[in-house]
């Protein structure tokens, strides 16, 4: 049975250190009361908990207002229990955010929607909710609550670019504190930080390289003419391209074998990405032309600063 619906896909992020910290049994616990927790608050704001994923949960919502306030009090209060607890088991929320048409099956869901939510969720980072256009087309953004575009995303299996934005929410609505900025990093009045609040640091074999966002567009790959070089046959001659868009990096794919993305803490996720695109954030690695299964995989760590 086919209906409209808004799917929200959460994640903790950071819980494979907290199971090497607590072991096994504790760590489950722990993880256990969290995602049953997330799934009370998303029954209490109208959604329906389809189901549990390890430390993921999925859940449908009948409109996007309703998935939209329910994901930022999850977040505001998540955030302050979150504080209160040692940093070696702290386990922020990822929270991706779809509106579209969903298949209902046996009581589980599937559609484009579905698929469009969990990727949105493997890409954000912690504490963050990246949502599609068509979940917050009648939302108003609220006291606290900004939305702001990303741009269009390539997500695997689609044709179409997706419209992203992020929700950005303030710990209360008298806070100062935005997501996206947390403290403001001295480095910013002394003019040694790009005015546009990106950077992006590329390391491989010895070889370090810091770009600002006014520097990009920046190619990868293994001639001497891109800005950064990677001489390894499985790299193609302009292998990748980085950009500055709408406020966030973006790595494109323009590859023969593909590249695939590691985000730091993400659990094993790997993305791989075809001649497709996705917003880096954080710090991790890039394998290309060849998965991180091969060990002798050139492989560029990054971090976004």
């Amino acid at each position: 049975m086919g209906v409209q619906a808004t799917v929200v896909f959460t994640d903790l992020h950071g819980s494979t250190a907290v199971f090497e910290a607590l072991g096994n049994l504790r760590a489950t616990e722990t993880v256990t009361q969290i995602t049953t927790w997330i799934g009370e608050q998303c029954e209490a704001h109208g959604g329906r908990v389809v189901k549990t994923l390890g430390d993921g949960v999925l859940a449908m919502f009948p409109d996007g207002q309703s998935a939209v306030k329910a994901v930022v009090d999850l977040q505001r209060i998540h955030y302050k229990r979150v504080a209160r607890t040692p940093s070696e088991v702290r386990m922020p929320i990822r929270i991706g955010v779809a509106s579209g048409d969903v298949e209902i099956v046996a009581g589980d869901c599937y559609g484009d929607a579905v698929n469009v939510a969990a990727r949105l969720c493997d890409l954000c980072g912690p504490n963050q909710i990246w949502a599609n256009a068509a979940a917050l087309g009648a939302v108003d953004e609220g006291h606290g609550v900004t939305f702001r575009i990303l741009g269009p995303i390539s997500i695997r299996g689609r044709a179409e670019p997706c419209t992203v934005y992020q929700i950005e929410w303030r710990e209360e609505e008298t806070s100062d504190f935005l997501t996206m900025q947390g403290q403001l990093d001295p480095a910013y009045s002394s003019g040694d930080v790009d005015v546009l609040g990106r950077e992006i640091e590329l390391t491989w074999s010895g070889q370090t390289k810091r770009f600002k966002a006014f520097d990009l567009p920046i190619h990868i790959g293994r001639v001497r003419n891109v800005e950064f070089m990677v001489n390894d046959p499985r790299v193609s001659r302009t292998h990748a391209r980085l950009e500055w868009r709408n406020g966030s990096v973006v790595l494109v794919d323009v590859s023969t074998y593909g590249s695939w993305v590691r985000f730091a803490g993400a659990n094993g996720s790997d993305v791989l990405l075809r001649r497709e695109e996705c917003v880096l954030h954080g710090q991790g690695e890039l394998a290309l032309g060849a998965s991180f299964a091969d060990a002798t995989v050139p492989t560029v760590s990054f971090k976004v600063l």
